[in-house]
């Protein structure tokens, strides 16, 4: 097998399905050629892309994660749980109740890539231009800016301005970007993490879960329409329930419910390396 192209979804907390993903990749020995992300996915994607394995990527969440088993001594003595506090502070500029640029700079203390051009794996992030309702896709400069934008959901995080443009979460425009694999992969993979969510006992969402919900029915939108025009070789849909949008430190849970697709994809990669073995 030669060039993988992968492409990684947009999902909030449960894109950390994408680490299980990127685990089944590296238990074959084999290594994408490129990458394409889209808000969580293009978070995970900068760090894999920078040269960390999966199994790194599982040690950097699991600081500022729960895990099932911790009890509350074990939380308060994780000082990267405090560093999450930070990260969800509130801010009252008038452009977004949260401010992403702690957060993107926490994960970017794990690795040495400043730029797309440092990167070990060629990536592409996607974002959407706010005013011009335009995907607009990132692959070269500064890739800090580019993965705050990226995962900027209009209302919650400020949205970030390069150049002339005010970039917002690209989950709005494409949220499974695989049509921006190269055309010469010889597979291409493309993993949905948007998931579900059950209705709460009264039924009515919260001010936060209409925001949150409504955003992830678009996005349900937009794939099934893409899907319709084309698809990639390998489609992963991960069916992870009830994380809300911004609890990353639920990765325990999220990775219990991935494991299902992982193990899929192993066996469709299996099947593929003996056959392409074979002939």
């Amino acid at each position: 097998m030669k060039k993988i192209g992968i492409a990684l979804g947009a999902g909030g907390a449960k894109g950390l399905a994408h680490v299980l993903i990127l685990e089944a990749l590296d238990e074959l020995a084999l290594k994408p050629s490129y990458v394409t992300g889209t808000s969580t996915g293009a978070i995970v994607g900068v760090l894999y892309c920078s040269g960390l394995s999966a199994k790194d990527l599982r040690q950097v969440i699991s600081h500022i994660s729960i895990g099932e088993n911790d009890t509350l001594k074990d939380v308060m003595t994780k000082k990267h749980m405090f560093k999450w506090l930070n990260f969800m502070a509130p801010q009252f500029d008038g452009h977004g109740f949260l401010n992403a640029e702690r957060f993107i700079n926490y994960l970017f203390e794990s690795i040495r890539a400043r730029t797309f051009e440092e990167l070990v794996i060629p990536l592409r992030v996607v974002a959407s231009d706010f005013w011009t309702r335009e995907q607009v896709v990132l692959d070269e400069g500064e890739l800090a800016p580019a993965i705050q934008a990226s995962m900027s959901l209009p209302g919650v995080f400020t949205p970030v301005t390069m150049g002339e443009n005010v970039l917002i979460d690209g989950g709005a425009v494409n949220p499974v970007p695989f049509d921006l694999l190269p055309s010469d992969c010889d597979l291409t993979i493309a993993v949905d993490v948007i998931g579900r969510r059950d209705a709460g006992p009264d039924r009515m969402p919260s001010l936060q879960e209409a925001i949150f919900n409504t955003f992830q029915i678009m996005e349900r939108s937009i794939v099934r329409e893409k899907l319709r025009n084309s698809s990639p070789d390998i489609y992963i849909e991960i069916e992870i329930s009830n994380i809300r949008a911004l609890e990353f430190y639920k990765a325990d849970q999220v990775f219990k419910q991935a494991q299902t697709a992982k193990d899929q994809l192993k066996r469709e990669l299996e099947k593929r390396i003996y056959l392409h073995n074979s002939s």
